[in-house]
């Protein structure tokens, strides 16, 4: 288990203004949550005062990140790799391009997003929950979830972390919203919709230990 951080500077690539989001006139915070935690049309493609104002698929953004993932795990064609709240499939569609005989296999919560994922991997896609996946102990050589678990409540935050250490074989990654002191924190409640689970990094890694996840993982900070 260590921290190592493949998500940051995609994070940084978007520009927030936390307080122009929490005091919108027509979609204030509350409303705004409200319609995101659906997972449907106004998460993904509505108005991005909600949340991401048009998930479109942009050649080349989550290429580095597939790259770095693949060279730091020695993922290969052989290999079967979950992405567990694979949104549209972006990134997985993106390991596809290096490692086009690999098992890909993607799970979300949202019918919405797997209706709408990249063409080329949407058959690699189904609906579900983090808190039960349907495979067998170890099926996968790597599992991942990025920027997913932190969405749950605690109850289920303790199922979808031992789910995700029990049917990977080693390797696995998750990157989760986290704060560092009391600006971040505030950050994050101002620009998250669909956050649950609030945790600084002391925090977290008292989740990794209660459940027993030793898979890698990182955090994206709202500075």
């Amino acid at each position: 288990m260590q921290e190592i951080d493949f998500m940051s500077s995609l994070h940084k690539s978007t520009k927030r203004d936390y307080l122009k989001r929490v005091n919108d006139t027509v979609y204030p915070k509350a409303k705004a949550a409200e319609l995101a935690k659906k997972f449907d049309f106004d998460y993904w493609d509505g108005d991005r005062r909600i949340c991401f104002g048009g998930y479109k698929y942009i050649p080349g953004r989550w290429s580095n990140v597939a790259k770095e993932m693949i060279d730091f795990y020695k993922l290969t064609n052989n290999s079967k790799i979950l992405d567990i709240g694979c949104g549209k499939g972006y990134l997985l569609y993106e390991i596809s391009l290096i490692l086009p005989n690999a098992k890909l296999y993607g799970l979300d919560i949202s019918k919405y997003a797997i209706d709408n994922a990249k063409e080329e991997i949407k058959n690699n896609l189904k609906i579900g929950n983090a808190i039960n996946l349907p495979w067998e102990d170890n099926y996968f050589d790597f599992v991942y979830s990025l920027n997913s678990l932190h969405c749950l409540p605690a109850k289920d935050l303790y199922n979808s972390l031992i789910e995700m250490e029990r049917v990977g074989k080693k390797d696995k990654y998750l990157c989760v919203e986290s704060f560092r002191n009391e600006e971040e924190k505030a950050n994050l409640l101002y620009w998250q919709v669909t956050c649950e689970s609030f945790h600084n990094k002391d925090s977290w890694q008292w989740w990794f230990e209660l459940t027993g996840y030793k898979g890698d993982y990182s955090f994206i900070y709202f500075e």
